[in-house]
């Protein structure tokens, strides 16, 4: 066997190791196909779609989620093995290829997985259609998680610049959003969707909408291919150890000061995107179930008006869980040797959890400022508190989801509960009221808290209040728990 088919069926079998990374590879296609299908469908009609072709464009948007994320954590965490074995004498041409050929593998394996979860839903009409089509999208993210593999060191930064490529990718793309948007003509996926669900786009011009897409699928892997060849990069991680308490909190905040990039992007990520829900808002009438004065009345809302406002939750949650999440695993192995050197478990506990909340609270200082600007919320307070409870109860999920699915899992994982709880089961733009069902989910009594701040003049959410503060303790118990496992 060639030096490349044996490093690359090495790298699959490292991936396969963690039977959680294979379980996810076949959730993320359920949940976007089967079960959020029609919710975003609906969304799409609101923001001036006809919403037609999102369940066909669903296979798209899992495959390219799954393979840009698999991908990153392919080029990020093997970046020092990588370069010990062009050291040793391993042409870097055989070790990209081995690289990129087992990005590709895990892109057929996420193609096939969201085609069978399109085939079980709704069937498929245009098999060559569709299925050239997913594959292009696992492709360019392919691409995209390679590129932000070998230029971003931090793993927190990496998966929210993909995160954050793929939100305004799908949410803003043509399939939920219109097809003539000139903005939106120069994201990754925008001719790849518009030929999938065969919409022609009428501005593609020369070489067509399927000659555009394949031009960004083989200038995407071309870039990809050029550049974790040129890059050889070992990254280095210092581990600190001091004092007590305050000494333990000053090298962490001195931790993340050393990675400016994070605070920029837990503060612009939800900037954009806040931003460009309003921007892209079509006009129209919300209808929502509210209470006021103890009543519970419906109500109908100019949607431009209140739209950015309903948004701003998951762009917080979102980040919040990956904050979490990275914050605790990053120190995990810092956090076992002070453990062994004496430092208390509790103390410890206290200074990592100060730091996440540092985390979230840049995340939702950041979204409230620019929602105040688009957004006319009608109790301040009440409003900007439903976030922070938000945010608070999204950072301890990441807590406790990180020492329990590490860090591939563990993103996938961070970005379905907001998906599912906060963009899908919560969201006024696809019902008056949420469903029976949703009152167990953790963003259930913050979102009404928030929500009654945005929209009503007075509160009357102290039972959402009540049950978002026993979410809050019941998740810090939690990730007490597991912080404390893992730190022996």
């Amino acid at each position: 066997m060639t030096t490349t088919s044996v490093l690359a069926r090495r790298f699959l079998a490292e991936y396969a190791r963690n039977p959680v990374n294979l379980l996810v590879l076949a959730l993320i296609p359920v949940v976007f196909v089967v079960a959020a299908a029609g919710a975003m469908a609906d969304a799409a009609r609101l923001l001036g779609g006809s919403g037609a072709d999102v369940p066909t464009a669903t296979a798209g948007w899992a495959a390219a989620f799954l393979a840009g994320v698999a991908m990153y954590f392919q080029t990020r965490a093997a970046r020092a093995a990588d370069r010990r074995l062009v050291l040793a004498g391993l042409a870097p041409r055989n070790l990209v290829a081995a690289r990129l050929a087992t990005g590709l593998a895990l892109s057929l394996l996420v193609t096939a997985a969201a085609l069978v979860a399109l085939s079980l839903r709704t069937g498929i009409e245009q098999p060559l259609r569709v299925t050239g089509g997913t594959l292009m999208f696992a492709l360019i993210y392919l691409a995209i998680g390679t590129l932000v593999g070998v230029t971003v060191r931090n793993p927190v930064n990496g998966t929210v610049i993909i995160l954050f490529v793929w939100i305004l990718d799908v949410f803003f793309g043509p399939a939920v959003g219109s097809p003539d948007r000139l903005a939106t003509r120069w994201f990754p996926t925008h001719f790849v969707t518009l030929w999938m669900v065969d919409l022609p786009s009428r501005h593609g011009g020369w070489p067509g909408d399927l000659g555009w897409a394949l031009l960004w699928t083989a200038s995407a892997s071309l870039v990809a291919w050029t550049v974790l060849t040129a890059t050889s990069r070992i990254s280095r991680r210092r581990i600190h150890r001091q004092g007590r308490f305050v000494a333990g909190l000053r090298m962490g905040l001195r931790d993340n000061r050393r990675n400016p990039a994070l605070l920029i992007l837990m503060a612009v990520v939800p900037v954009v995107f806040i931003w460009f829900s309003k921007a892209v808002t079509e006009a129209g009438y919300l209808t929502m179930q509210v209470v006021d004065s103890g009543q519970t009345i419906t109500r109908s809302f100019w949607l431009p008006d209140v739209h950015a406002g309903t948004m701003t939750p998951i762009a917080v949650a979102s980040l919040a869980a990956l904050a979490g999440l990275f914050i605790v695993l990053d120190a995990r192995t810092g956090d076992s040797r002070l453990t062994l050197a004496g430092f208390p478990k509790n103390t410890l506990l206290v200074v990592r959890l100060c730091v996440v909340g540092l985390a979230a609270a840049v995340v939702t200082a950041a979204a409230l400022t620019v929602t105040a600007l688009v957004f006319d919320a009608r109790q301040p307070v009440t409003y900007a508190a439903g976030n922070v409870l938000i945010a608070a109860t999204y950072a301890m999920i990441g807590v406790c989801l990180g020492p329990v699915f590490g860090r591939v899992a563990g993103v996938l994982i961070a970005f379905l509960i907001p998906f599912l709880d906060l963009g899908i089961a919560q969201s006024p733009m696809l019902r008056s009221e949420p469903p029976g069902w949703a009152r167990f989910l953790p963003g259930y009594g913050a979102d009404r808290i928030l929500l009654d701040g945005g929209l009503t003049a007075g509160f009357d959410q102290t039972a959402p209040l009540l049950l978002a503060l026993a979410w809050l303790t019941v998740l810090t118990i939690g990730g007490t728990f597991l912080f404390r496992r893992a730190a022996n």
